[in-house]
Protein backbone atom coordinates (compact mmCIF):
# COMPACT_ATOMS: atom_id res chain seq x y z
CA UNK A 1 0.00 0.00 0.00
CA UNK A 2 1.51 3.39 -0.99
CA UNK A 3 2.03 6.15 1.61
CA UNK A 4 -0.94 8.37 2.35
CA UNK A 5 -0.82 11.61 0.31
CA UNK A 6 -1.36 15.04 1.91
CA UNK A 7 -5.00 16.08 2.35
CA UNK A 8 -4.46 19.05 0.04
CA UNK A 9 -1.94 19.29 -2.78
CA UNK A 10 -0.63 22.61 -1.39
CA UNK A 11 -0.31 21.26 2.19
CA UNK A 12 3.39 20.37 2.73
CA UNK A 13 2.62 19.13 6.21
CA UNK A 14 -0.06 16.66 5.20
CA UNK A 15 -1.24 14.05 7.68
CA UNK A 16 2.29 12.73 8.25
CA UNK A 17 3.86 15.98 9.41
CA UNK A 18 6.66 18.00 7.81
CA UNK A 19 8.00 16.46 4.60
CA UNK A 20 6.50 13.08 5.49
CA UNK A 21 8.58 12.65 8.66
CA UNK A 22 7.93 9.19 10.02
CA UNK A 23 5.27 8.59 7.39
CA UNK A 24 4.12 5.05 6.75
CA UNK A 25 1.03 3.47 5.35
CA UNK A 26 -1.80 2.37 7.60
CA UNK A 27 -3.24 -1.09 7.17
CA UNK A 28 -6.81 -1.79 8.25
CA UNK A 29 -7.53 -4.63 10.65
CA UNK A 30 -10.12 -7.01 9.25
CA UNK A 31 -9.84 -10.25 11.23
CA UNK A 32 -11.83 -10.69 14.43
CA UNK A 33 -8.86 -12.31 16.16
CA UNK A 34 -6.83 -9.11 15.74
CA UNK A 35 -9.61 -7.06 17.33
CA UNK A 36 -9.82 -9.52 20.24
CA UNK A 37 -6.07 -9.41 20.83
CA UNK A 38 -6.15 -5.61 20.85
CA UNK A 39 -9.10 -5.62 23.26
CA UNK A 40 -7.11 -7.62 25.79
CA UNK A 41 -4.07 -5.30 25.63
CA UNK A 42 -3.55 -1.65 26.62
CA UNK A 43 -6.51 0.72 26.74
CA UNK A 44 -6.79 4.46 27.02
CA UNK A 45 -10.14 6.16 27.38
CA UNK A 46 -10.78 9.61 26.02
CA UNK A 47 -13.96 11.71 26.01
CA UNK A 48 -14.53 10.96 22.30
CA UNK A 49 -13.56 7.28 21.98
CA UNK A 50 -11.64 4.39 23.52
CA UNK A 51 -8.20 3.52 22.14
CA UNK A 52 -7.02 -0.08 22.39
CA UNK A 53 -3.39 -0.73 21.46
CA UNK A 54 -1.02 -3.65 21.43
CA UNK A 55 2.46 -4.31 20.18
CA UNK A 56 2.61 -7.23 17.77
CA UNK A 57 4.99 -10.09 18.43
CA UNK A 58 7.91 -10.36 16.04
CA UNK A 59 6.63 -13.71 14.70
CA UNK A 60 3.25 -12.26 13.69
CA UNK A 61 2.45 -11.40 10.09
CA UNK A 62 1.92 -7.93 8.59
CA UNK A 63 5.46 -6.66 9.02
CA UNK A 64 6.36 -3.64 11.06
CA UNK A 65 3.79 -1.11 9.85
CA UNK A 66 0.84 0.27 11.79
CA UNK A 67 -2.48 -1.53 11.63
CA UNK A 68 -5.69 0.17 12.72
CA UNK A 69 -9.28 -0.95 13.21
CA UNK A 70 -12.53 0.83 13.97
CA UNK A 71 -15.61 -0.37 15.78
CA UNK A 72 -18.91 1.21 16.74
CA UNK A 73 -21.62 -0.81 18.43
CA UNK A 74 -25.37 -0.37 18.07
CA UNK A 75 -25.30 1.65 21.30
CA UNK A 76 -24.01 4.53 19.17
CA UNK A 77 -27.15 4.63 17.05
CA UNK A 78 -28.55 3.41 13.78
CA UNK A 79 -26.39 2.51 10.78
CA UNK A 80 -26.19 6.10 9.56
CA UNK A 81 -24.85 7.34 12.90
CA UNK A 82 -22.45 4.40 13.27
CA UNK A 83 -21.05 4.98 9.80
CA UNK A 84 -20.60 8.70 10.51
CA UNK A 85 -18.75 7.85 13.74
CA UNK A 86 -16.47 5.40 11.89
CA UNK A 87 -15.75 7.98 9.16
CA UNK A 88 -14.68 10.47 11.84
CA UNK A 89 -12.48 7.86 13.55
CA UNK A 90 -10.90 6.90 10.21
CA UNK A 91 -10.09 10.52 9.45
CA UNK A 92 -8.41 11.24 12.79
CA UNK A 93 -6.43 7.99 12.47
CA UNK A 94 -5.37 8.96 8.94
CA UNK A 95 -4.21 12.34 10.22
CA UNK A 96 -2.49 11.34 13.48
CA UNK A 97 -1.24 7.74 13.34
CA UNK A 98 1.34 8.14 10.56
CA UNK A 99 3.31 10.57 12.73
CA UNK A 100 2.40 9.53 16.29
CA UNK A 101 1.78 5.79 15.97
CA UNK A 102 4.51 3.22 16.53
CA UNK A 103 5.47 0.74 13.80
CA UNK A 104 4.65 -2.82 14.81
CA UNK A 105 1.55 -1.80 16.81
CA UNK A 106 -2.15 -2.49 16.30
CA UNK A 107 -4.65 0.21 17.27
CA UNK A 108 -8.43 -0.09 17.56
CA UNK A 109 -10.58 3.02 17.94
CA UNK A 110 -13.90 2.26 19.61
CA UNK A 111 -16.67 4.84 19.23
CA UNK A 112 -18.57 6.15 22.25
CA UNK A 113 -22.32 6.79 22.25
CA UNK A 114 -23.06 10.46 21.67
CA UNK A 115 -19.46 11.60 21.98
CA UNK A 116 -17.80 10.32 18.81
CA UNK A 117 -20.38 11.88 16.50
CA UNK A 118 -21.05 15.09 18.47
CA UNK A 119 -17.56 16.01 19.73
CA UNK A 120 -15.64 18.74 17.90
CA UNK A 121 -13.30 17.26 15.30
CA UNK A 122 -10.28 19.17 16.65
CA UNK A 123 -11.02 17.76 20.11
CA UNK A 124 -11.09 14.22 18.68
CA UNK A 125 -7.66 14.79 17.14
CA UNK A 126 -6.34 16.06 20.46
CA UNK A 127 -7.88 13.03 22.19
CA UNK A 128 -5.98 10.67 19.89
CA UNK A 129 -2.69 12.52 20.39
CA UNK A 130 -3.13 12.39 24.17
CA UNK A 131 -4.16 8.73 24.19
CA UNK A 132 -1.18 7.71 22.05
CA UNK A 133 1.20 9.63 24.31
CA UNK A 134 -0.19 7.85 27.37
CA UNK A 135 -0.15 4.42 25.72
CA UNK A 136 3.49 4.81 24.69
CA UNK A 137 4.60 6.33 27.99
CA UNK A 138 5.38 9.84 26.80
CA UNK A 139 3.99 12.83 28.70
CA UNK A 140 0.87 14.28 27.08
CA UNK A 141 1.43 17.55 25.22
Amino acid sequence: MPPIPPLHADDPEGPAGPAGAGAFALTTLTMRADFLRAASARRQGTPGFLLQARQRRSDEAAGSGVRVGYTCSKKIGNAVVRNRAKRRLREIARAILPRAGQPGWDYVLVGRPGATVDREFAALRTDLDTALARIHGAPAA
